[in-house]
């Protein structure tokens, strides 16, 4: 019997939580599976909360959490990954875009040895102002970290439970949990699941998810990169502009002193010349990148995991898992 735990992260979605409630509880009935559902309510400003009371009073496998205000996804995620009780752990979007009934697939192929799967809505149902950025997006994430799927975006994804108590989440780094899970040697799947229409509301992303996503992509390219050597590439930089700095300020000195010692040559001034501006300006940021490095690598030394970035408004629990449950 499969054992596993549903993250659902809530924004203004009242209108679809019943019937995705009732999708999910289907397939969890028709295969069987020991299953919890966790709606994390990210400060929804809608009768989200009201519903998710109402099933959970209606259905003992809920339980759920709901923000004190709008953190993010990445906080929501965070929150549903630490109330997760059972070994797979699956996470979809609450607009019921994501279908239910991929959830035997996305078991299976972690079944068959991966530990992380991500979805791919080949076939999706979006406006193409969102679907050309996205695809543009997805060729730049999987170029850049070498972590190649079609939809690094996409909200229906299945884990090993082991892979998110290594993956620390902040900020809008949701997105990117493939790409961190593998640097740490997880593995890391794709499939092609069904993509619906959106039936309510309206999408929450705009075009200023594809700004912060971009420098998103810088920061994970640095953390899985250089996370724990930051000096190799910032002192590598600052070596090279020092180094820089340091051979055109010593050419040019080379120059005036040849000017005033050597016969025949016409004396020079570099006081006028751009090229001393520049030349030191090399020498400070050099002298400055490599100090940031340090200091970097000073912090790793004594890091301490920051504390949640959430504050948890209500709980609902659940009642304890039964004694025969995997929990491992």
């Amino acid at each position: 019997m499969q054992a596993l735990s549903i993250v659902v992260p809530v924004f203004n979605e009242a209108p679809s939580l019943r019937q995705l409630h009732r999708e999910i509880a289907d397939v969890l009935g028709e295969h069987n599976y020991t299953g919890e559902i966790i709606f994390v309510d990210d400060g929804s400003r809608d009768e989200s909360w009201t519903v998710i009371q109402e099933l959970a009073s209606q259905d003992s496998r809920i339980r759920a959490v709901r923000f004190r205000r709008n953190f993010g996804k990445a906080a929501a995620l965070s929150a549903g990954f630490a109330m997760v009780r059972h070994p797979r752990v699956l996470t979809l979007d609450a607009d019921l875009q994501d279908d239910p009934r991929e959830i035997p697939a996305f078991l299976a192929k972690v079944e068959e040895g991966f530990d992380v799967v991500s979805g791919w809505k080949k076939i999706r149902h979006d406006p193409w102002h969102k679907v050309f950025p996205s695809r543009i997006f997805n060729w730049m994430v999987s170029g850049i970290t070498g972590v190649r799927l079609h939809d690094h975006n996409c909200g229906m994804k299945c884990y090993r439970r082991e892979v998110l108590e290594e993956v620390v989440l902040y900020g809008e780094l949701h997105r990117f949990v493939p790409v961190l899970a593998a640097a740490r040697g997880f593995t890391v799947g794709e499939l092609v699941i069904h993509h619906r229409p959106r039936q309510f509301g309206k999408s929450k992303y705009g075009v200023s998810r594809f700004v912060k996503g971009f420098l998103d992509l810088l920061t994970v390219r640095f953390l899985t990169g250089f996370g724990q050597r930051p000096q190799h590439v910032l002192g590598t930089v600052g070596l090279v502009s020092f180094a820089l700095g340091a051979v055109i300020l010593t050419s040019l000195a080379t120059l005036w002193i040849g000017s005033r010692t050597l016969p025949g040559w016409t004396p020079i001034t570099l006081h006028d010349r751009p090229l001393v501006v520049y030349a030191t300006g090399l020498l400070l940021l050099g002298g400055q990148m490599m100090s940031i490095g340090f200091l970097a690598e000073l912090f790793l030394a004594y890091h301490v995991r920051p504390e949640r970035i959430y504050s948890i408004a209500e709980r609902i629990d659940g009642p304890p898992p039964h004694p025969g449950t995997s929990t491992v």
